[in-house]
């Protein structure tokens, strides 16, 4: 029997695995371009089939590319506790976003393999397909259909930019399974990520412990006024969407100040056509994105939106649609594998502090159909979707430890 206070990860193995597999996908500044679907990514999730094998672990693939990697219980009628993030990246990457998450279950069956320690629940370690959505919407795309958000028909149909389509590149590179999709039913799921945010590295607070999940809109809006030559065209008849548009920019971080605390906005695409340096823009689309842990504080955002732009754009004469293309409510994250997580920082001596993500996770989609909480780890100067991102290796171990007795606490 080993004694719970020598359980601890192999933190050098850990780190040499997060090194190994920042290789795949080299961004131009040191980070990772491993977008979803793309020959990189099908390198990665080789990479970590071999890996997963090696320890033991047998896997299953779903119809929208999800791996589940399954250590075995000893009670095979048990329910799986399950650990998972997402190995794809954004364009311009950081090294540890998600990546952490998916390599630190495997590290934690590594190790529990290395004690000889059983398990009444097997270990689920999971890679869901596409949770950046940088290429193809929606974001934390494969745990939405999972929890039955979406069609699984339907986000095997999204495009992208250049027109491909989404079930053809999975296809394409060889890891469309056959599992139906949310047939593995999970005990309860765990993720790791790191904050994203400057809060912990700031107040020198080693473990995140997320009680909620920020509830978030992504708003489609669509500017429609007249082209017409810049030179002959006086000033009081024009119907110029960039002028409507910058107000409503504007308007957003305006709304966002106005609703604190705990509100956010801005604007993120923006087209503006015909895009001619001689030409009044007659059409611009551009996307919205507000957040809140408070659904009245986001329901009353996204009216006061309404209604500004409805003024805007009645002043320069122009007709706007608005369409909501993504989002989700504010998630409260469950008490128990809190609790477990919270004990787990106790028993290390870890400081820790209950924190509200700002950004959308899998495991905000998954909290809906099982219980589900998260740890975050610091990041420095809480930068984070960029190549510089970076972690220190002590957060990445202490951070894998919590969740490693948070996992068994679960798992017994």
């Amino acid at each position: 029997m080993v004694k719970e206070t020598n359980i601890s990860i192999n933190s050098d193995r850990l780190w040499d695995s997060l090194m190994t597999m920042a290789k795949i996908g080299p961004g131009i500044a040191g980070g990772n371009n491993r977008q979803t679907v793309t020959v990189e990514d099908g390198e990665a999730r080789k990479l970590l089939q071999k890996w997963s094998e090696d320890a033991g672990m047998t896997m299953k693939v779903d119809e929208l590319g999800s791996m589940f990697f399954k250590r075995e219980g000893t009670d095979k009628n048990a329910l799986p506790v399950v650990i998972g993030s997402h190995l794809d990246t954004q364009p311009t990457g950081g090294k540890y976003d998600g990546v952490l998450g998916v390599l630190a279950g495997l590290e934690i069956v590594r190790t529990l393999n290395d004690l000889n320690i059983q398990t009444k629940h097997p270990i689920l370690v999971v890679n869901w397909t596409n949770e950046e959505g940088s290429r193809f919407p929606p974001a934390m795309m494969a745990s939405a259909g999972y929890a039955g958000i979406y069609e699984v028909n339907t986000l095997l149909s999204a495009k992208d930019a250049e027109g491909n389509v989404f079930g053809n590149e999975l296809d394409k590179i060889g890891w469309k399974g056959s599992e139906p999709v949310g047939s593995q039913k999970f005990h309860c799921y765990y993720e790791l990520h790191i904050e994203q945010g400057p809060i912990l590295e700031t107040e020198e607070v080693d473990i995140g412990i997320v009680t909620h999940g920020q509830g978030l809109k992504w708003l489609e809006v669509k500017l429609s006024g007249v082209e017409q030559h810049t030179g002959t065209t006086p000033m009081n008849v024009r119907k110029d969407t960039s002028l409507a548009l910058s107000e409503i920019i504007l308007a957003v971080n305006h709304i966002a100040n106005k609703n604190q605390p705990n509100a956010l906005g801005s604007v993120g695409h923006i087209e503006v056509s015909p895009n001619s340096r001689n030409v009044i823009a007659g059409n611009s689309l551009f996307t919205v994105d507000i957040r809140s842990p408070d659904i009245n504080k986001l329901v009353k955002m996204e009216n006061e939106l309404k209604q500004m732009t409805t003024d805007i754009c009645k002043k320069y004469k122009i007709e706007f649609e608005m369409d909501q293309i993504g989002g989700f409510d504010p998630v409260a994250f469950d008490k128990e594998c809190l609790n477990n997580i919270r004990n787990s920082a106790k028993k290390f001596g870890y400081s820790y502090k209950n924190i509200v993500s700002g950004a959308g996770h899998d495991a905000c989609w998954i909290n809906t159909v099982a219980p589900s909480a998260m740890i975050m780890c610091p990041c420095v100067d809480g930068l984070s979707h960029n190549e510089a991102e970076e972690i220190k290796p002590e957060w990445a171990s202490s951070s894998t430890n919590v969740m490693l007795h948070a996992a068994i606490a679960s798992a017994t």
